[in-house]
């Protein structure tokens, strides 16, 4: 993992621009704490900053070909060895030969990438927002499972698995295909020089992502950190997640570090969040705070890398709101969509919160491989049934602010009335969404950055098409998972089991 900023064909004097990338560069430092570099060739710059997790004395950037005329190479297969990448990138090549480029980002998305166009007719291509807003005309979100190559100038998707197409699946479930595939994509994500850990809240995706590389671990008597592997959580003290994680730990048996937070030390650290995570998207700020105060501490230990249990709510339809859909068709669109969109909500909470600590998130459950296997099974098999004692996820589960005394600082009820005329563009619906949003347009003011944000109706998390399952959900302005009272209680009611 580390950061990367590349200039391609600017026109300014060559010392200016190189003092001006190494300058913008020095803004993500926080993503490669170990080394720092800048190549240039002509009119293009590429800056990095590493986070040495894999061979750290001989693995620096960029890499060349064996005549060095191809920085980042894998030239033999032309553009077609972006598809045959399995993990998590984003990587500018640049062939020296002819000065042309390919710009390209891992299939969902789980690390983060833009491109900007400077007023010089340079491409800009950045880890972070902050490396490129200021020096940009025009800047966005570069897609995932796309590249971009100077030869034609333009975006082409290179991940075109079979789930993308509207039809659906009708592969039989399987528990053991299921089992098989998620445990070989916690195990090929163990590659590591340094300590790493798990992310453990006690719920079903963390819990299952621990057993297996705990079981791993013993198996091949790998384990790092003196023997064991290390799990870590966050939490306010007293709350349930710290104990559902307490217990998990003790029945996996992993070196368990519980960490506390208050009220308080999340609202100091929200300016910090939103410069970090940079969105004003609700949900995201709120689920993204913990997850950054944890990652400072976990980092104080010595550990560079994570394995984290993202995804799995979107591939199995995880979400309280599932129990709404109204057949099988409508439920795997849904997971569809959801997917689709993790780079711009989860997948970008996990990179960033941690990354701005100088550690890299790893997570199995969207192995391209595994997605493949999830995402082809008939979608009848993962609808929860309440008459067949079928919650949410149950196939993998089988395979294996309070109004009266708010805790944010006020926003008068004169600025939410004016609210459209100040943000026309993803309008804030309460008055914690206008308080995210004031500070997201002080770091980043530019229309270009408003635009990476995604917006439109959501209850608990869903995608704009899903609030359509429910004419209640229509006027929820909340879109946490809190927000659907009726679907939540019901759901609760139906399973009292423990997670495992």
């Amino acid at each position: 993992m580390c950061g990367i900023l590349a200039v391609l064909g600017c026109s300014d004097d060559s010392q200016t621009k190189r003092a001006r990338v190494l300058e913008l560069s020095r803004r993500l430092k926080h993503r490669g704490p170990d080394w720092s570099g800048l190549y240039q060739h002509g009119d293009c710059y590429l800056a990095h900053q590493r986070l040495a997790i894999v061979d750290p004395n001989s693995g620096d950037q960029p890499l060349f070909n064996e005549d060095k005329s191809v920085a980042v190479t894998y030239e033999e297969y032309g553009e077609d060895f972006v598809d045959m990448l399995d993990g998590i990138f984003s990587f500018v090549l640049l062939d020296a030969r002819d000065n042309s480029f390919i710009v390209a980002r891992d299939a969902i998305g789980i690390t983060s990438l833009y491109i900007g166009w400077g007023l010089d007719g340079s491409i800009w291509v950045s880890s972070e927002l902050k490396g490129l807003n200021d020096a940009c005309e025009q800047f966005e979100s570069f897609p995932p499972g796309h590249m971009y190559t100077s030869k034609s100038r333009g975006l082409r998707r290179w991940y075109n698995p079979l789930w993308f197409s509207d039809s659906i699946p009708s592969v039989p479930y399987d528990p053991f295909v299921l089992r098989h595939a998620l445990e070989n994509a916690v195990i090929k994500r163990l590659m590591t020089d340094f300590p790493f850990g798990v992310l453990l809240s006690g719920g079903l995706d963390s819990s299952l992502i621990t057993s297996i590389t705990a079981r791993y671990l013993a198996a091949t008597k790998a384990a790092k950190h003196g023997g064991k592997l290390h799990s870590f959580c966050i939490g306010l003290e007293g709350s349930p997640d710290l104990k559902a994680a307490r217990e998990a730990a003790d029945y996996l048996g992993t070196v368990h570090h519980e960490f506390h937070f208050t009220v308080q030390d999340g609202i100091d650290a929200i300016e910090d969040v939103i410069y970090h995570i940079e969105t004003y998207d609700v949900t995201t700020i709120r689920a993204s705070t913990p997850m950054f105060l944890m990652a400072r501490k976990i980092k104080s230990l010595g550990v560079k890398m994570l394995i984290s249990g993202e995804g799995a709510d979107e591939v199995f339809g995880g979400y309280l709101y599932f129990h709404k859909a109204p057949n099988k068709e409508e439920f795997h669109r849904e997971t569809c969509r959801k997917i689709k969109a993790l780079h711009q909500y989860d997948c970008l909470r996990a990179n960033k919160a941690t990354s701005a600590w100088g550690l890299e998130v790893r997570v199995p459950f969207l192995d391209k491989e595994f997605l493949n296997v999830a995402m082809s099974i008939d979608p009848k098999s993962k609808m929860i049934k309440k008459d067949e004692g079928r919650i949410e996820k149950w196939v993998l589960r089988k395979a294996f602010d309070d109004e009266e005394c708010p805790y944010l600082p006020k926003v008068s009820d004169k600025m939410m009335v004016n609210a459209s005329c100040i943000f026309p563009h993803n309008t804030p619906k309460t008055k914690e969404a206008y308080y995210y949003r004031m500070i997201f347009e002080r770091f980043f003011p530019q229309n270009s950055a408003r635009l990476t944000v995604p917006g439109g109706a959501s209850v608990a998390c869903s995608t704009a098409k899903a609030v359509e399952w429910d004419v209640a959900w229509k006027n929820n302005l909340d879109p946490s998972g809190r927000a659907a009272l009726g679907v939540h209680l019901s759901a609760y009611a139906m399973c009292k089991s423990p997670v495992l």
